[in-house]
């Protein structure tokens, strides 16, 4: 069974990662190579999927349909390197730039739209 603290620990390194990433990459980087363990990448992930997910139904609903595409993709990368830690960090990288990408194509909305 699964704690909830790993739970939050998962989505505050998800936070984290975010923040990171939007300001410094090897600091992204880095924060990316002290996570070793498959089990705290795997709680990493879930958090950024909650993200990203919760960041695309903001979208307009064709950026909405590719940002799905994206996480299917995504998905895939994650299911390849289901036993590998430097695999499972490429697709952390990844799913971060998606967060990231959902976020300014948000804001390009708002903009257009207000």
């Amino acid at each position: 069974m699964t704690a909830p603290d790993d739970l939050t620990a998962g989505r505050d390194r998800a936070d984290e990662l975010l923040r990171r990433l939007a300001d410094d990459e090897a600091s992204a980087e880095a924060l990316l190579e002290e996570l070793t363990e498959v089990r705290d990448l795997a709680f990493v992930g879930a958090g950024l999927t909650a993200i990203a997910r919760t960041e695309a139904r903001r979208l307009p609903p064709a950026q909405r349909a590719q940002a799905a595409t994206r996480q299917v993709h995504l998905g895939a990368l994650r299911d390849r390197s289901r036993t590998d830690p430097a695999g499972l960090r490429t697709w952390l990288r990844r799913a971060a730039e998606e967060v990231l990408l959902l976020r300014r194509l948000r804001e390009t909305a708002d903009r257009v739209a207000g």
